[in-house]
């Protein structure tokens, strides 16, 4: 159990350095023509339109604005690209909100197309953060992107975001409902992570687990 622990804090400490060294922005994929060669590892980021995806990527890497949250969401239909470390050890891929409440049919179409095709076929897919906004749990919009990613068998961490804006009892309660619901899937990992990106609760290990899922 000490061993366990002490493998654990190394492991935080070696991600919370790489995620301090190089971490750049590659390129924006509108197509999937447009993507980078398969050469390392990838770790997506998806979540509903306003989840805080933008803020906990900037929490992980340690910046203030590596990535920006759309000025209108569900408009953004790029896949972003970050390369991390120096060489490049793997990337965060910041895929586009979904959710789309004012979004018009056509984009919402395109969207379901890139994504859907990304995760199906993508080789160096290491693993998929599907992000949950800890004030309200999982919605049905996050139920289908689950459901999508156990159908295309991309393992996936849920990831609770925006945990210290709840009161503890109420956050234990969205742990337990969303632990449930991962249960129901099968390529969701058991444990969940819950996380604030403006008060750093749960970024350490969160870093830890991109790093053992990419493998470096």
């Amino acid at each position: 159990m000490a061993e366990e622990a002490a493998a654990r804090v190394q492991l935080e400490k070696r991600a919370s350095k790489l995620f301090s060294g190089r971490v750049d922005f590659l390129l924006s994929a509108p197509q999937l023509r447009f993507l980078p060669d398969p050469t390392c590892p990838e770790i997506a980021f998806c979540g509903r339109s306003n989840v805080g995806k933008s803020s906990l990527l900037n929490a992980l890497t340690g910046r203030r604005s590596i990535a920006r949250a759309s000025v209108t969401p569900g408009r953004t239909q790029e896949l972003n690209f970050f390369e991390v470390g120096e060489p490049t050890l793997f990337r965060l891929v910041d895929m586009p909100g979904y959710g789309f409440a004012k979004a018009p049919l056509k984009v919402v179409d395109n969207w379901k197309k890139l994504v859907r095709t990304y995760l199906r076929g993508r080789q160096a897919l290491a693993r998929t953060l599907v992000l949950v906004d800890a004030r309200h749990g999982p919605k049905d919009v996050d139920r289908d992107m689950m459901t999508m990613l156990d159908e295309t068998a991309v393992s996936y961490r849920v990831v609770l975001t925006k945990a210290d804006k709840i009161k503890a009892s109420e956050l234990e309660k969205i742990i337990a409902a969303t632990e449930a619901e991962a249960r129901k899937h099968t390529a969701a990992y058991p444990a969940i992570h819950v996380t604030s990106a403006e008060k750093g609760m749960g970024i350490p290990e969160l870093r830890a687990a991109v790093l053992a899922d990419a493998g470096v």
